[in-house]
Formats: structure tokens, sequence, C-alpha cells
């Protein structure tokens, strides 16, 4: 009597596992959803397997957001989490076109990040026209690197100002009408008012030493 009562226990036990759904069971395992995207669009591609962090769907990165190739790229959670092979200038949640990864930039957009430094954004031909080399052309201007930022004496050549002019750096002042006089770094503004003088191949003075004849000859002339 005792063995017709313990089979049919274990019946009833079979039975009842039976009755519940595979992915319900606690002996099946099952996948940790914080682990994963949420919502997958525009750079996920749903249906690939993510290795590393048990998932479902892997993000496009962005070829120029990558150290090892220049290629858009599937990257696994774990691998951008850690920054495996990303390009630290470059911010993978955002969404540039059809893949992740557009360049680092200050909230007013006139600075951006290059080889793990801030730099400047300077307003289109700029860096040409003073012989600095450009690292690449962004919407609002272009850039180079921290150790080839124009200074003051080479925009003063061309009469900029390194003034954030808008949403880029680079202020022009009419060379007819202002001198720009460098002391270091730092640019001051003489206004010429209106004097007639030549120098040559020029509009405006060479040297200091041009600025201070210009002014000797204004204040000679009005205190004849």
């Amino acid at each position: 009597m005792k063995k017709i009562f313990l089979f049919s226990l274990i019946i009833f036990s079979t039975n009842a596992l039976a009755a519940t759904p595979w992915w319900q069971q606690p002996t099946v395992c099952r996948l940790n959803p914080s682990n994963c995207y949420t919502s997958m669009g525009t750079g996920y591609d749903s249906g690939m397997w993510d290795a590393n962090a048990n998932c479902w769907g892997m993000k496009l990165i962005c070829g120029e957001a990558l150290v090892n190739t220049n290629n858009d790229t599937f990257v696994g959670r774990t691998e951008i989490a850690r920054g495996t092979n990303i390009n630290s200038d470059y911010d993978t949640d955002i969404l540039n076109g059809d893949c992740f990864g557009a360049r680092k930039t200050s909230t007013d957009g006139t600075r951006v990040s290059v080889d793990g430094r801030m730099v400047r954004v300077w307003c289109d031909d700029i860096l040409e026209s003073v012989n600095k080399p450009v690292v690449e052309t962004i919407e609002s201007g272009q850039i180079t690197y921290d150790n080839t930022q124009p200074k003051c004496d080479d925009l003063a050549t061309k009469n900029y100002v390194a003034i954030a002019d808008g949403n880029c750096y680079g202020k022009y002042y009419d060379s007819g009408r202002y001198y720009v006089q460098c002391n270091g770094e730092i640019p001051t503004l003489i206004v010429l008012n209106g004097a007639n003088y030549e120098t040559v191949n020029t509009s405006y003075p060479l040297t200091q030493s041009d600025a201070d004849a210009i002014f000797n000859r204004m204040y000679e002339n009005v205190h004849q």
C-alpha cells in the first residue's frame, strides 16, 4: 500500500511540472533585461546576438568614433561601456546619421574634443589663411590639433582676433579701420581714425614702430 501511494505522488509531481510553461520553470535560465537595450531603432540591429552581454541587439558605431577601423562596426554593449577601441573624443550615445558617435562639443559648440583636449572651432578658411593644418571640417567650422592652434600674431597678420563669432572663433576687423596689436596672446584693437598712410604690399602697419610712426604723424598734424 505504501508503494502505491509513493508512486501516485511521483505521477502528480510530474504532471504539475508539465503544466508549467518551460520558460517559467525555475530550472531554466532567463535573460536579465536590465543588461539589454530596452528599445532599438536606427543604429541598432535587433537580430544580432551580443554574446558578452547575453542579449539580442547590437549598436552600430561610426567608423570615426573607433580606434582600430574607419568602417562603421557593430559593437557589443559591454565593449562600449568599457570604451574598448572607442575614440574618447566621441560620444557613442549620440546618433550621427545611421550610426552612433559624434565628436564631443562644448554646450555652445565653439569647442570640440581633439586627442582628449577641448580646442576651438575656427570659422571656415581661417586655418588655411594662417597656414595651420585642418584636422576636420565640421558643421560650425574647422578644427586643428592643440599644439597647432593659431597664435595671436598668426591671426593678426590677417586682421583676425581669437574671439567667438557665432559658434566658431575668429572675428575679422577691417584692416582699413583697425590694427590688431598682440601683447603675448592678448590682442588689442587700435582704431586708425582714417589715417592716410601706405606700407609695402599691405594696407596696415607690419610692426609696432610702423604704428607708432602713424600716430606720431597724426599727433603732429593736430598740434601744428
